[in-house]
């Protein structure tokens, strides 16, 4: 894949009240420091390492902010960072986002702190061609294996369980139909039921029993977005699947990091 693409980072604030902001003292939770730099600009300098990656949009409220980071052009390895305003909600950004920049675009999060530009080419490189969307997961075998005490969200299968690595790629303007449904999936999140139900009845029965396949799901997503078609690439990299969410994941970050540094 050419060095064409414009990864879009969502840094989407809760406002002066974020609890993750507060605890750590900083006007911005995307400002929190994991190993001493801010999780933005290691999540910029990843992306400005991906040698598919052309051009960085951080999605914000206050844009200066991300200007006045230190070492920026350097953490970009001279891309152009741009910004672009805040929607009120990750899905909402994307969608106001996608009227701006077209598709193809890499999107991923201010709080993936511990990205890796391999991860971000291995992903890109096994997005299926016919896809119109494909979003990352890493199975709990692989999470499991390397943080045996972490807590994750798990989405269940009936090949297994997955969470999600804050990786997504919106290929062809048909992608465009399933970020509208990711936007009310997002409007439902606090009620759980009324999004099963957005499945069907049969599917959500089947994902509650643990009986609903990756691919069925998938598949009828896809049918729910006017016939867009989505995928998944599993990721191998079981820090992937973790993000700065809640205090406990910068104590697990910071002691990653810390571990790597005893093993340099």
């Amino acid at each position: 894949m050419k060095a064409e693409l414009t990864a879009l980072v969502l840094a989407g604030s809760r406002g002066p009240d974020d609890p993750m902001a507060q605890a750590f003292g900083v006007p911005h939770k995307a400002l929190i420091a994991v190993g001493g730099t801010p999780m933005l600009l290691r999540v910029i300098a990843a992306l400005g390492a991906t040698p598919e990656i052309a051009r960085i949009v951080v999605i914000i409220e206050v844009p200066e902010l991300v200007h006045a980071l230190p070492g920026l052009a350097e953490a970009a390895r001279g891309k152009p960072v741009e910004t672009f305003p805040a929607a009120g909600s990750p899905s909402r950004s994307v969608v106001a986002a996608l009227a701006r920049y077209p598709a193809p675009l890499l999107v991923t999060t201010a709080d993936h702190a511990l990205l890796q530009p391999a991860w971000v080419s291995h992903f890109l490189a096994r997005v299926p061609p016919a896809a119109d969307a494909a979003l990352g997961l890493a199975s709990a075998e692989v999470v499991l294996a390397e943080m045996p005490d972490t807590r994750r969200t798990w989405l269940r299968f009936a090949e297994g369980a997955y969470s999600g690595c804050n990786l997504f790629f919106f290929a062809t303007p048909k992608a465009q139909a399933l970020a509208a449904l990711w936007q009310h999936v997002e409007a439902l999140r606090k009620q759980p039921v009324r999004m099963l139900r957005l499945l069907g009845p049969g599917y959500a029965l089947r994902y509650r029993l643990g009986w609903l396949k990756l691919s069925a799901a998938l598949s009828r997503l896809g049918q729910l977005a006017g016939g867009a078609s989505a995928a998944v690439v599993e990721m191998p990299f079981a820090r992937a699947a973790v993000d700065v969410d809640k205090p406990a994941d910068k104590e697990l970050v910071e002691r990653l990091l810390a571990a790597d540094r005893l093993q340099g």
